[in-house]
């Protein structure tokens, strides 16, 4: 139970601090992402932490009486299916509910059923081949061995899991098992996508929150990794008492990663934030021509206001309250048709795909036969 609860959690938490690279990569070589590949990359993600929490959980008390008790985990299992004797040893009649509950049948049925997922998700997520797939199975089953026969890679004093040469096996055909069952995956994995990944998309609501959202993730991980470092060094190499509430606190965790992320990248061609280029979108005047000064309005209106006004709520109240407007306008007038939200409304600027050059002011130099085939259906 402790090990699931510790890879879902802490799945959860690891598929937040990947969902900017991930985000990034699949619009690079899709043109697209889909609610399905988020529901897959975000499954694997759990999935992954389960072999690992599996592998060291429960972690015994180990010294060295405990590594004579237990010393036979010092010399691995290589007796090739010493499994079916094992099951034959601990068989208690012949019913099917005696073969069912047989430890040995057990704890075989378990070592495939653990695999089968990874052979899903490698064949029908990442698309790898069936020899790869199992191949990749085989290493990942061996690396997981070879952990548990070194004690966690020399951690600990002596191993306290055994190294059985029939785990291999199981493991990699349930691999194999997976490859069979990953068509099941199709529905979620999404369609092969019908235009090239630099065709310009539709600009949706949906695109629009998600770029938003990873500008949010990205300013609070790196706010949060910056106060933790500063942290540690106050702490441990200067030995203070740690960092005190203070304007140059809410600086580093908010504001410098705002700028970073946020204002900075913002000044650029496309005019967008992190979040908004890792969705292939940008800010445009309505006619196309870069979106220049106005940025700075955009900016003030959006998720650069918000910062600004969460940090400054210290000093007064009130900043919480515009805050909220700010986080409430743009989720509500990014609804309507054009997507532009509130600071495009104040802004006058226009949220497009980057890839669409007919809106981001470069239609001269191109015909207009090729500038209509550029569209997506």
């Amino acid at each position: 139970m402790l090990s699931a609860v510790l890879a879902i959690v802490g799945g959860c938490f690891l598929a937040v601090l990947l969902s900017l690279p991930f985000v990034v990569v699949s619009y690079r070589r899709r043109g697209e992402l889909g609610f399905g590949r988020i529901v897959l990359a975000v499954g694997f993600v759990i999935y992954a932490l389960a072999i690992a929490t599996y592998t060291l959980l429960p972690l015994p008390q180990i010294n060295d009486t405990w590594c004579v008790q237990h010393a036979a985990f010092a010399s691995p299992q290589l007796n090739l299916m010493q499994f079916l004797a094992d099951i034959r040893h601990e068989q208690r009649g012949t019913s099917v509910s005696a073969y069912l509950h047989n430890p040995a049948v057990q704890q075989t049925v378990f070592n495939i059923f653990l695999f089968v997922p990874l052979g899903m998700f490698l064949k029908g997520f990442f698309g790898r081949g069936a020899a790869s797939t199992i191949t990749i199975g085989f290493g990942v089953s061996l690396l997981v061995e070879f952990t548990q026969l070194t004690g966690n890679w020399f951690l600990f004093p002596c191993p306290y899991r055994l190294f059985d040469v029939d785990d291999l096996i199981t493991n990699t055909l349930g691999t194999a098992v997976g490859v069979a069952f990953a068509p099941l995956l199709r529905p979620l994995a999404g369609h092969v996508p019908t235009a090239p990944p630099t065709a310009p998309r539709p600009v949706t609501a949906w695109r629009r929150l998600l770029g938003m959202l990873l500008d949010m993730i990205s300013v609070y991980v790196v706010g949060g990794f910056l106060f933790g470092t500063v942290n540690v060094v106050i702490i441990y190499v200067f030995g203070g008492a740690g960092i005190q509430q203070s304007w140059w606190t809410t600086a580093l965790v908010l504001w410098v990663p705002m700028f970073f992320f946020l204002v900075l990248p913002s000044f650029g061609k496309d005019g967008a934030t992190v979040g908004q280029r890792a969705v292939r979108l940008a800010r445009v005047r309505r006619d196309g021509r870069p979106a220049g000064a106005r940025v700075v309005i955009a900016l003030l209106t959006g998720s650069t206001g918000y910062f600004l006004c969460t940090g400054l709520a210290s000093v007064a109240p009130v900043f919480n309250w515009f805050a909220f407007l700010l986080v409430l306008g743009a989720f509500v007038l990014v609804w309507p048709r054009r997507h532009r939200g509130l600071s495009g409304l104040v802004s006058g600027l226009s949220i497009v795909d980057s890839r669409d050059h007919r809106a981001t002011g470069c239609t001269a130099d191109r015909p207009a036969t090729d500038r209509h085939e550029t569209r997506t259906p």
